[in-house]
């Protein structure tokens, strides 16, 4: 049997960590948090300092979204004894409650760029802060990040008032 390395424990960290969001699951994504200090910031939230208030902030989040599935790309691990940093883009697609029975709500597509940080436990790595903030829209004559000179300050995040 061929043990994995941190990298490769880390992604699958990083990953069951969105398999828990995806699936509504509060008990696997309270199994992901260390126990002690830990942050989080959503786009265009505060910062969430401390176990109750993050788990409590992705509850709310899972009970106000009817469907959320993360197609992560770009993503990058980084180890450094017991602490391990992953940087990807969040490409995330979800949906609200449907107006009818039986049928789908709107969905709306909405890129993110994230920094998740793994510290080694005792049972193995557990998020220790979570930082993620929205994508700038792209204009057609886009010179960057945030569009062209024409663009006002940078656009606005994607899928958000679009």
């Amino acid at each position: 049997m061929t043990s994995r390395t941190d990298s490769e424990l880390v992604e699958l960290a990083n990953t069951a960590l969105y398999e828990a969001m995806e699936r509504g699951d509060a008990m696997a994504l309270s199994r992901m948090w260390l126990d002690d200090d830990v942050s989080c910031v959503h786009p265009g939230w505060p910062v969430l300092r401390g176990r109750s208030e993050v788990l409590r902030s992705y509850a709310l989040i899972m009970a106000n979204t009817e469907y959320i599935q993360f197609f992560l790309t770009d993503v990058e691990v980084s180890v450094l004894g017991d602490t391990a940093l992953v940087t990807c883009t969040e490409n995330i697609l979800s949906g609200g409650p449907a107006e009818e029975e039986g049928t789908l709500g709107p969905l709306v597509g909405q890129l993110v760029v994230a920094t998740n940080v793994f510290r080694r436990s005792q049972d193995g790595w557990k998020v220790w802060s979570h930082h993620g903030s929205p994508v700038l829209a792209e204009s057609d004559d886009a010179d960057g990040p945030g569009g062209g000179p024409d663009d006002g300050i940078g656009g606005s995040p994607a899928g958000l008032g679009d």
